[in-house]
């Protein structure tokens, strides 16, 4: 039997909760978010997270979307905001 990897796009971001940073990742194909204390346990985590929902949607048989990451390119853009909001 042939072996499927699905990839999917994963966005993380730190947050700080006090004096401590937890980092919150999302899924947004899936719409399946998690967080964890540090980058690798809320990897681990979001992975669990997107293999479980995987599953539901392959037992209640529903369409898995996936995502087209090779085709993507993710940046990032700084804009004025001090021409957009002068009070800033």
């Amino acid at each position: 039997m042939e072996k499927r990897v699905l990839n999917y796009r994963v966005i993380i971001e730190p947050e700080k909760m006090g004096k401590k940073t937890v980092y919150n990742a999302y899924c947004p194909t899936l719409d399946v978010s998690d967080y964890g204390d540090s980058i690798e346990d809320v990897l681990k985590s979001i992975k669990d997270g997107i293999e479980l929902a995987i599953e539901c949607l392959r037992d209640e048989k529903k369409e898995i979307p996936q995502d087209n990451i090779e085709n993507q390119f993710i940046t990032a853009v700084s804009i004025s905001a001090k021409k957009l909001i002068p009070s800033l």
